[in-house]
């Protein structure tokens, strides 16, 4: 059985995460986070941070630069 969580940003229901062996899938309810649906993520931290974002700015994040060890 699929295991699923609400993603919701400032309290309204925007999708939900449903967790597959390799990480969580997005199904997206709002129209806003189109872009998003069916996508896959490694953590449900990581979709409900991407859910956020679209829907306050309308833009995915930009990703963080990776960091280099210190020599």
């Amino acid at each position: 059985m699929l295991q699923s969580h609400v993603i919701d940003v400032d309290g309204v229901f925007v999708g939900a995460a449903v967790r597959l062996h390799n990480g969580y899938r997005f199904v997206a309810v709002d129209l806003r986070l189109e872009d998003i649906d069916g996508s896959l993520w490694p953590t449900r931290e990581d979709v409900q941070r991407v859910a956020r974002q679209m829907v306050l700015t309308g833009r995915l994040p930009t990703p963080a630069k990776p960091r280099t060890p210190q020599a």
